[in-house]
């Protein structure tokens, strides 16, 4: 009997050690980034007075104009029908806008507070390191023989053999010890 044929066998083979070749693209290709950057800039200039001022200053004009000019150099009657639909226009492109330049700066603001998380770690390490270290010392201090303590033990033993009779009437060398 010969093997049934399915439908996969029909497709040709895929070659997993190899790229796939470029497809076409339908939309055009933009740099995420750049397009980040302008959405900040203008999100930037959104917030400011100056185009509070320059939105204002074209809504008079547009409405005095729109009142005040001969009826054949109008073209917005009075409900201000388009003027109202580049408002609406304008909002529906910097609502997106600021928020894409909101979402872009919690992401640095985001990877800050990781860097700032990290170093505050590495701080908090090397602070117990030394705190371990200065410990250690005292530790170690706490052992080492100090001059104060060396002179009282040596006095304790001139008193000693004082009291045996070892030393000559004349101690002037014990004295000596004693005045350093």
């Amino acid at each position: 009997m010969a093997p049934e044929k399915t439908s996969t066998s029909a497709r040709p083979r895929v070659r997993l050690d190899q790229p796939r070749p470029q497809r076409r693209r339908l939309l055009p290709e933009w740099d995420p980034e750049a397009f980040g950057r302008l959405s900040e800039r203008i999100a930037r200039f959104l917030g400011t007075g100056r185009f509070i001022v320059w939105m204002t200053v074209v809504i008079v004009v547009w409405v005095l104009w729109n009142i005040f000019a001969p009826s054949a150099l109008r073209f917005d009657n009075y409900p201000f029908i388009f003027l109202t639909l580049m408002l609406s226009l304008q909002a529906s492109y910097a609502a997106p806008l600021i928020l894409l330049a909101q979402n872009r700066q919690d992401d640095r603001a985001r990877v800050d507070l990781e860097l700032d998380r990290k170093q505050n770690e590495r701080s908090i390490a090397d602070t117990e390191y030394l705190t371990r270290e200065i410990a250690a010392l005292r530790i170690g201090l706490g052992e080492v023989a100090t001059r104060d303590w060396i002179r009282s033990e040596l006095q304790d033993l001139v008193k000693e053999l004082d009291g045996q009779g070892v030393f000559p009437a004349d101690r002037s060398s014990v004295r000596d010890v004693d005045d350093r």
